[in-house]
């Protein structure tokens, strides 16, 4: 993946636990957990990023 500009998701809580990355990219997006940078992240294709979207901001994830 190119190189990435991070941001700060404004749906981070202020002082944490809860703190999320996003990278947008050409095609999608990538997200990561801002404690560990170097960690694990997702990516996604601009379809996904979209279903990813929807998801989060109706609370519609399937636990």
């Amino acid at each position: 993946m190119e190189s990435l500009s991070w941001r700060k998701s404004s749906r981070s809580s202020a002082s944490g636990p809860d703190c999320v990355e996003i990278a947008l990219v050409s095609c999608g997006a990538a997200v990561r957990d801002s404690k560990n940078a170097d960690g694990a992240r997702l990516e996604f294709g601009g379809t996904g990023w979209e279903t990813f979207l929807l998801a989060a901001k109706t609370d519609s994830f399937v636990s």
